[in-house]
């Protein structure tokens, strides 16, 4: 019998607010995240507004030289870690620590420092690249610091799947606890991509918005969708199996119930034409969780404002659903925060929890006005309304599609 796996703990590093609490309060306030990039000048680059974290200071998470010793990808993720670890209660002294596990994903890792070190490669030669170069570059050590930081020793994995990171991540969390190799685990992901080589390598796809505008510049399912706003971030929770949490009397937000995934194998960028592929990861989760397509009334969509995602996506909703997709209401949080890579299901999955928590369904901000086929609702207004279920999408480059099902918890 597969067991229980509650969400004990959430914390959040965004654009719009560092700490579960001010990001859900941006989200009620409908507060946008973008703005002229300040990490570099890209006066010379098409695309100059980005989603970037603000008054991020890591010495208040962190010991100083460990924080000099990460990129900031890992010191978003160790932070939200420890606020996760924190609003969890999770003590590691009563715990085995060899049954908590750590699975968080970051879809690109450090370009900060590869820029860094390729510079001094060409500029000084090959004895002057950083003996910590390397694990200061790799995704895994986002994973890899939580665990260090928490002494969380139990099954430790990286997923990278491009966009679909932060999802996969919490999904194989999920897994792992369900069938009983871990009592508990810190899941999510972490991304902190905007750097002159990461903004120059999207516009290049010609996926990253070039609005000047910052309420006009992530507008997903607007017909004047341009593109995608880079963001940067972190998104963790603690999964714990129910009957662990209940034990140390932990409050639970609300319950894990599926885990779907599927490939398209079509397109290293673009999405199946026709959905198919996350349309069959949303009927994976949904099976998976035991739920009928026509209970669910509410999708956060990935939903990244590019013509193809949101075009396809709704090609998505409609073949899994059916008749039913008119009945749905999809947002994208994205409208708020931008696209935090591999930090993105995460920190969407965060936004799923407090909307089933609390009963509320944000508005896509931004959003005017539609195309003719997407027709669906995609949320120009918020609601007061109770949400039983939540399914939250991440599709990312190379064909990787996930979708998690939660559910109130009962």
């Amino acid at each position: 019998m597969r067991r229980r796996v509650v969400i004990t703990g959430m914390g959040a590093v965004t654009p719009i607010g560092i700490g579960v609490e001010e990001f859900w309060a941006g989200i009620q306030e409908e507060r946008i995240g973008f703005g002229p990039i300040t990490s570099f000048d890209a006066s010379g680059y098409k695309c100059r507004l980005a989603a970037e974290v603000k008054g991020f200071e890591p010495e208040k998470y962190m010991d100083k030289k460990a924080a000099r010793r990460m990129e900031p990808f890992c010191r978003y993720a160790v932070a939200a870690a420890g606020e996760a670890m924190a609003d969890a209660g999770l003590n590691m002294e009563k715990e085995d620590a060899y049954r908590i596990g750590c699975c968080v994903g970051s879809g690109i890792g450090s370009l900060q420092a590869m820029e860094r070190e390729y510079a001094r490669l060409t500029e000084k030669g090959p004895g002057r690249v950083s003996p910590l170069f390397v694990p200061m570059m790799i995704s895994n050590m986002a994973a890899g610091n939580v665990s260090i930081a928490f002494g969380l020793k139990g099954k430790s994995l990286n997923v990278v799947t491009a966009c679909a990171s932060g999802t996969h991540s919490i999904g194989e969390a999920f897994r792992s606890i369900q069938y009983g190799e871990l009592d508990a685990c810190v899941a999510g992901g972490a991304e902190g991509a905007v750097t002159p080589l990461g903004i120059a390598g999207f516009c290049a796809l010609n996926a990253l918005s070039e609005s000047q505008d910052p309420r006009r510049c992530s507008i997903p399912f607007d017909k004047d969708r341009s593109g995608f706003v880079m963001g940067e971030g972190a998104g963790i929770v603690v999964l714990e199996e129910l009957e662990h949490a209940k034990a140390r009397g932990a409050h639970v937000y609300g319950e894990v119930l599926g885990y779907g995934c599927s490939s398209d194998a079509y397109h290293i960028t673009s999405p199946a034409e026709d959905g198919s592929g996350a349309a069959r990861a949303m009927s994976n989760a949904l099976e998976d969780g035991g739920i009928r397509p026509e209970q669910l009334t509410y999708i956060n969509a990935h939903g990244t404002a590019t013509h193809l995602n949101d075009l396809f996506e709704t090609r998505a909703i409609k073949l899994a659903f059916g008749s039913h997709a008119a009945s749905l209401k999809i947002n994208s949080t994205k409208s708020m925060i931008g696209h935090l890579l591999g930090a993105a299901g995460a920190v969407e999955f965060i936004a799923c929890a407090k909307q089933v928590q609390e009963g509320y369904i944000h508005r896509t901000v931004g959003l005017l006005e539609s195309e003719e086929e997407l027709d669906l609702n995609y949320c120009r207004e918020s609601y007061r309304e109770q949400v039983p279920y939540a399914l939250s999408n991440s599709l990312g480059f190379g064909g990787h599609n996930a979708s998690i099902l939660m559910g109130r918890y009962e």
